[in-house]
């Protein structure tokens, strides 16, 4: 590899256990990621995190997205694995791709396409998570080279593919955007891509001068600071989702509010302000020892959630202005992006704007969610 670049990933998915029930039987899934950098040479991360035995890959190939389940004709790539087209990923483990050639503009759609040719039963535990978007399985068979891929049935998930990596100059640099559902962009419209970290990619990449900078959106819907839901803990994911990622320089953690709401109402996982700030203290130092930038992002308001009644409650407020209070004040951090003042109503600030709420008083709607990636203050990342 040229000593120039480096790896930077420009795509990424959070790896958790996938709810939605599919089983896979000699099959080939199509997934578009849109990339935030570009370049003219890229890897494919394909995980088993979750898997609880071998994942067997039959083909893979990556291209540039034209429309549906089609690729533009002459860009299809062949991926392989230490030189075999053919792969099995461990239990738990990660497959990095070799190297293609593929030239990839800015905010490019790709369409990353593997083919599955042994049975997975949903007791497999199939690593993947829900995507806003549109993504393919095909009937029966391998049709991972075909430049439209027949449908079987269309999914809003990622399944395995974890990452797509670029190859750009050393000065080049990686935000990671470590969250739950608010930055997953839960509620939002499909295939609008609405989620902050979208925002904020566009508006890298828009921007006059700068550092270049890739966008990894590991948002993780029910994702907490402190305990397990859905997959990992955000302290117990931090190393594999943040420290992990390639040519990271940079993490904006917005995570907490699940922490609060404790969805399943476990008297032992009802948290503090003192513990929530404990573990963003943790991801701190842990990053700063990397030489990562950490900013953490103020939590939003809830007050009137409707997606699980009985969420808030004045005690509760009380550790959210509590633990904002400290991300803003603390001087701990590498820097605050302030999402509450972004998006709360001053005349009610328990809650949303209403323009900014999809209508749940949890979840933002899309304008809201672009409004956070506006949010964020360019200068942090000189």
């Amino acid at each position: 590899m040229d000593d120039s670049r480096h790896w930077v990933g420009t795509w990424a998915a959070s790896p958790a256990p996938s709810e939605a029930g599919v089983i896979f039987n000699n099959h080939t899934l199509r997934m578009n990621p849109r990339v935030s950098i570009g370049g003219d040479t890229l890897r494919v991360r394909v995980s088993n995190a979750y898997g609880n035995r071998t994942l067997a890959i039959g083909a893979a190939y990556v291209g540039i997205r034209d429309k549906g389940p089609a690729i533009v004709p002459g860009s299809g790539r062949k991926l392989t694995f230490g030189g075999s087209a053919s792969a099995t990923v461990a239990a738990g483990a990660l497959a990095i791709s070799d190297t293609v050639e593929l030239d990839v503009k800015p905010l490019a759609d790709l369409a990353v396409t593997l083919y599955l040719p042994g049975e997975i039963a949903a007791a497999f535990q199939i690593t993947g998570r829900y995507a806003r978007q549109t993504n393919y399985i095909s009937p029966p068979g391998d049709f991972a080279a075909s430049i439209s891929m027949p449908v079987g049935k269309i999914t809003d998930e990622w399944f395995f593919v974890s990452g797509v990596d670029v190859l750009a100059s050393q000065e080049t640099g990686g935000v990671v955007a470590l969250g739950d559902s608010l930055t997953d962009a839960n509620i939002s419209t499909h295939d609008t891509y609405s989620r902050w970290p979208d925002q904020l990619a566009r508006r890298l990449i828009a921007r006059q001068g700068g550092r270049s900078l890739g966008v990894m959106n590991q948002g993780l819907g029910g994702n907490r600071i402190l305990h397990d839901v859905r997959g990992d803990s955000g302290l117990r994911r931090f190393d594999r989702d943040v420290l992990a990622q390639p040519g990271v320089t940079h993490a904006i953690v917005m995570l907490g509010t699940n922490d609060l709401r404790n969805r399943y109402g476990k008297p032992e996982e009802e948290v503090t302000a003192e513990q929530m700030i404990a573990g963003l203290v943790q991801m701190a130092l842990r990053a700063q020892a990397r030489g990562i930038k950490l900013f953490v992002a103020t939590l939003t308001p809830f007050g009137n959630e409707t997606f699980l009644p009985g969420a808030w409650n004045p005690v509760r407020e009380r550790h959210r202005v509590a633990v904002n209070n400290w991300i803003r004040e603390s001087g701990a951090l590498d820097g605050v992006v302030d999402f509450d003042k972004a998006l709360r109503d001053p005349e009610r600030p328990t809650q949303m704007l209403p323009i900014y709420d999809c209508g749940d008083g949890l979840h933002p709607s899309d304008l809201g969610y672009c409004t956070m990636g506006d949010a964020i203050d360019l200068a942090l990342f000189d």
